[in-house]
């Protein structure tokens, strides 16, 4: 038995003949895997909402629900839309493989099988899966550290998240693509997690930072993306955690680039991120009311720092009526992720 994937992976077998499922079961058994057999459509989600499998080996001929509407419903469920399905099935046609996949299949093999085969596509599938399952736990680790900083004091407590609420929404309104977006979404979550390094007595200080102080501030930039540029799904994100403090007129760190040098999305969340700064309360003074906090951006702009067209943007979305939906100052959204 191979050992890269564990031997406690479990397959789920969905086949009304009883002499194939059998089959399946001693093969993939005997490899060290747990198996569950299903002889129809029903049965088999059934199992899958009870005893959720690592990988399914699916027919296609079901009674009561086929398997192509048995993988069309694994798709559209959030709990199993990244398990493998491999189909098994007497329809070798092209026209049934194009459903297969079209529907969300990994694998295609016709019966009669090949056992090697069948052991070997389970195991490739396997050991995809369990890479997925590491790189998410280790992002799930990452966006665990942007609670931590928040936690460490009263005053930035939810600001990454009201801060990725504001950044999408300009976003949208200017018209970035769905990539963009997405990048956008994990760097405004992530832009502040270098403070994790910052000592707690800095970030509640009430009154002035000394110069070594707000050397230690301007630092976590760099040690923010220190911390995410080994994680592959979210490297496209550096560029925004350590770039957010930079300024068009090139007065910003820690990279002193100057305007072309950031890149849009860049921009984007800089204006985002010094809103909810001006905005929400600090330990050294009180959140300011709304058009202050626009004419204190459009004077950025004025003066270098912050891009005046995105900032106008801005400006005329927090004026409009559908700003209602933004979240207001101070307040935690529960959807950032």
């Amino acid at each position: 038995m191979r050992h890269d994937v564990p031997p406690s992976a479990r397959i789920l077998v969905v086949d009304d003949n009883q002499g194939v499922a059998n089959l399946l079961q001693v093969l993939l058994s005997t490899e060290g895997y747990g198996v569950e057999l299903a002889a129809d459509g029903r049965e088999a989600l059934a199992c899958v909402a009870q005893h959720p499998p690592d990988l399914i080996l699916l027919d296609l001929d079901l009674p009561y629900v086929d398997g192509y509407e048995v993988c069309r419903r694994l798709r559209q469920s959030p709990a199993t839309r990244l398990t493998p399905v491999v189909i098994i099935t007497a329809q070798g046609g092209s026209q049934s493989k194009l459903e297969a996949w079209e529907l969300g299949a990994d694998d295609f093999l016709t019966k009669p099988f090949h056992a090697v085969e069948v052991v070997t596509r389970c195991r490739s599938l396997l050991r995809i899966k369990r890479l997925v399952e590491e790189r998410d736990s280790a992002e799930a680790v990452v966006f665990a550290l942007v609670r931590a900083v928040e936690a460490k004091s009263p005053y930035t407590h939810g600001h990454s998240g009201r801060v990725q609420a504001y950044a999408l929404a300009l976003a949208r309104v200017v018209g970035f693509g769905a990539d963009d977006l997405e990048v956008l979404r994990k760097g405004a979550l992530l832009h502040d997690i270098g403070k994790i390094s910052v000592p707690d007595a800095i970030l509640n200080k009430p009154g002035a930072l000394t110069a070594a102080e707000y050397a230690i501030i301007k630092a976590h930039p760099e040690q923010g993306a220190h911390i995410v540029e080994s994680l592959s799904s979210v490297r496209d994100a550096v560029p925004l955690i350590r770039w957010h403090h930079e300024r068009l007129d090139g007065r910003g760190y820690p990279d002193g680039l100057m305007g072309g040098q950031i890149p849009e999305l860049v921009r984007v969340l800089s204006v985002a991120d010094v809103y909810d700064s001006l905005a929400s309360e600090r330990p050294y003074r009180a959140g300011l009311p709304l058009a202050r906090c626009l004419e204190m951006l459009q004077t950025s702009a004025a003066e270098g720092g912050l891009d005046p067209v995105f900032v106008d943007r801005f400006c005329a979305m927090q004026k409009d009526n559908r700003a209602a939906r933004l979240p207001r100052p101070g307040t935690v959204c529960p959807d950032a992720v």
